[in-house]
């Protein structure tokens, strides 16, 4: 469906992952093995956290419709900030159109989300899904794809005062509109989620057969395993990536997401929990 990456740690260039590695994001939008089309040129955004941005002061963000290996844009904004917490996202369009609205990561004050996978039959559930979002912020909702739908329900079912339990209630909300429409498997998905402090990435779909997802093992240990390797000095001691395929083919540099977890990073440490594991 799509690829995405997101990164926390010291301040870094974006550029550094999103065009400078072997396989890199922009890389995986003309050729993506792990992925489920193979090409990703339907539009892409970043958003990032400014590293001297004034406490609460939300994300920006660059989205753009042509495809990420052709925006000249993309190579200059990317080598001109550094951020400390930044998402990427390069989308393959599964029947939405191709709009900068349909672009993630969206946001909504201080929170960024995205995702890759789907919602099974989104137009026979659409209309319920849009109904069971806060009235407040119904006119919110811009584009036309489901995962702008699934962030705000998320933030209806509240996202904003904890991430897991109020995406794992939106996830349970279009499952049960699922179920009374008849459409079974309804979710899919990747999910990255984050206020700029922390870093939520989840991995969950209703027939658990998830679309890949891996984070990158701590940089000290990486560091310890490649010495030679100049390019990781680039890289803090509390960096790390998470991304729908590796960005790399350096053996132990990334590990799989386990399915129906969710991964969170923070400054203290990395940790897996287990994610809507219970019906």
């Amino acid at each position: 469906m799509c690829r995405w990456l997101a990164y926390i740690g010291e301040p870094l260039q974006p550029s550094t992952l999103i065009l400078e590695t072997k396989h890199s994001l922009v890389a995986q939008s003309l050729n993506s093995p792990l992925g489920f089309e193979t090409v990703n040129g339907d539009g892409f955004g970043v958003g990032w956290y400014g590293k001297d941005a004034a406490p609460g002061a939300p994300p920006a963000m660059f989205h753009s419709i042509e495809p990420a290996w052709h925006d000249e844009n993309l190579r200059e904004l990317t080598q001109a900030i550094e951020s400390p917490l930044f998402l990427a996202h390069v989308r393959a369009a599964a029947g939405p159109p191709i709009q900068q609205t349909n672009c993630h990561p969206f946001r909504h004050g201080r929170w960024l989300f995205m995702h890759n996978g789907g919602l099974a039959h989104f137009s026979r559930v659409r209309r319920d899904l849009m109904l069971a979002i806060d009235p407040e912020l119904f006119p919110l909702v811009r584009g036309t794809t489901d995962s702008e739908v699934l962030f705000h329900l998320a933030i209806t079912y509240g996202l904003e005062e904890d991430p897991v339990a109020g995406l794992g209630r939106a996830i349970r909300e279009v499952e049960a509109v699922a179920a009374r429409h008849g459409v079974a498997d309804a979710v899919q998905g990747t999910f990255a989620v984050s206020e700029g402090g922390t870093l939520w990435a989840f991995r969950y779909s209703t027939a658990h057969r998830s679309r890949t997802l891996f984070h990158s093992v701590d940089m000290t240990t990486l560091k310890e395993m490649y010495p030679g390797m100049r390019r990781l000095s680039r890289f803090g001691d509390r960096a790390r990536v998470v991304v729908s395929e590796p960005l790399t083919d350096l053996p132990g540099a990334f590990v799989e997401v386990p399915e129906s977890t969710v991964t969170v990073f923070d400054a203290e440490d990395v940790r897996t929990e287990a994610f809507l594991t219970a019906s």
